[in-house]
């Protein structure tokens, strides 16, 4: 779909997993994951809405938890909480034992070369910051560039542009085309603008669902010399990350996002560049030794993790992991793109809407749309009355905004536990609205 570009019907609607029958012979699209099966193992869909089942469309934003994470914690804290690293008796070592499981589960989850290059953060926000302000500071300067993309999330936009300003670095965008793609026509015009030291972009576009180029991206990256950040939030949660394979030099990702607890994240960095920078906090477990003159820093990742850390949302995260690694990340790529193409069919036919972003075999699950004429927060309002649960704002994105040229989008995002009827919930809650609205 072109930026900004009213759309018209592209074809019949389909229903996710349907038989199809092609030329006279009935040919069955694979369902590798049992949507409805899922959905069973998260309680918050026992819930009615006023009055309606609740259909979320929201995961973009955050997602629901299911059983198995919620029983990981439980268990945790009932049976094996102690403060980690810090003790030689029974509970602390089963709980150190508990988060530094959780860790080794996340490198294999990236596909990280050592466990140790794992850092837990709070979220992927501040594994962001982590790399902004510690590589940034002791590495950017006058005459040196930062690259950032139009489709970022504030988190991986708003502190290189405070870092770059710090440090007399200058900050250069890499834009989107009208099909809601990354340009990279001018890469080769940015070296005149000084020396480029970081390329920062995220994976999968958190506002209209781009599947980034970050292969690419790094490579001319690498050429110039920069360090490449990735902000795999929107990523990690819907299909598989290989960090070698990426050729990343830094990415971030949360665990409320993918099935886990809220106040949990991680940092994965080279291990060679981890070792070589400054801490971001200061405080307890972090030190190798303290005296009235100086302090010395403790080894990766402990040097990167001050203070007692979510121990027990670490082990939640470990969970999420488990049940993702079980359901099959290759299966939710999957499902979600059917959704999606689901979703793009079903949306045409409401009145006056505009799609933005790529075409359906460049996005992930998420669809952007406004309705013309009506506010996209009076849009959600009609929806929620339904219990259909939708994004509607600037979803941290007002750079992206301004180039659609709007102030803020209706946003539904899929997972693993979305069901078709939702999407036809979430048009029929369309056309009410456009019927209110006139």
């Amino acid at each position: 779909m072109r930026i900004g570009a009213s759309t018209r019907a592209v074809g019949r609607k389909r229903t996710p997993g349907a038989r199809e029958y092609d030329g006279g012979m009935a040919v069955t699209t694979p369902r590798k994951l049992d949507a409805r099966a899922l959905r069973a193992d998260f309680p918050i869909f026992e819930q009615e809405i006023h009055g309606k089942p609740l259909a979320y469309l929201d995961s973009a934003v955050s997602s629901h938890k299911p059983r198995q994470v919620l029983d990981a914690i439980r268990d945790f804290y009932e049976t094996s909480y102690g403060n980690v690293h810090r003790g030689v008796y029974a509970l602390s070592e089963r709980a150190t034992a508990g988060y530094e499981g959780a860790r080794q589960k996340l490198a294999a989850f990236v596909n990280a070369r050592s466990p140790r290059e794992i850092v837990f953060t709070r979220n992927a926000t501040e594994s962001l910051n982590l790399v902004a302000y510690a590589w940034g500071l002791s590495n950017l300067g006058p005459g040196d560039v930062v690259v950032v993309t139009e489709l970022e999330h504030h988190s991986n936009f708003v502190p290189w542009q405070y870092i770059a300003k710090r440090t007399g670095a200058s900050l250069r965008m890499i834009p989107v085309d009208d099909a809601g793609e990354l340009d990279l026509d001018g890469l080769d015009e940015l070296p005149a603008a000084g020396t480029i030291k970081v390329v920062a972009m995220n994976l999968v576009s958190n506002s209209l669902g781009t599947v980034n180029p970050v292969e690419r991206v790094a490579a001319w990256a690498h050429a110039q010399g920069a360090i490449v950040v990735v902000d795999a939030a929107q990523a990690a949660p819907h299909r598989r990350i290989d960090v070698q394979a990426l050729d990343a030099d830094f990415l971030a990702f949360s665990a409320h996002k993918m099935c886990g607890p809220t106040s949990v994240g991680a940092l994965w960095g080279r291990l060679e560049l981890l070792e070589a920078m400054e801490p971001f906090n200061l405080g307890g477990h972090m030190i190798r030794k303290v005296t009235f003159e100086s302090t010395t820093w403790g080894d990766v990742p402990a040097k990167f993790e001050a203070g007692t850390q979510p121990i027990a949302e670490a082990v939640g995260f470990g969970a999420a992991v488990d049940y993702l690694e079980a359901a099959g990340l290759e299966a939710i790529e999957a499902w979600e793109h059917e959704l999606t193409a689901y979703a793009l069919e079903r949306l045409v036919d409401v009145p006056g809407i505009t799609l933005y972003g790529p075409p359906v075999e460049k996005r992930a699950g998420i669809v952007s749309f406004n309705l013309e004429g009506i506010h996209p927060h009076d849009v959600a309002q009609i929806l929620d009355m339904g219990g259909v649960a939708i994004r509607a704002g600037h979803h941290c994105c007002q750079p992206l905004m301004g180039r659609l040229g709007v102030a803020a989008t209706n946003r539904a995002s899929f997972y693993l536990y979305t069901v078709p009827e939702e999407i036809d919930r979430l048009v029929e809650g369309l056309h009410k609205a456009r019927a209110v609205f006139g």
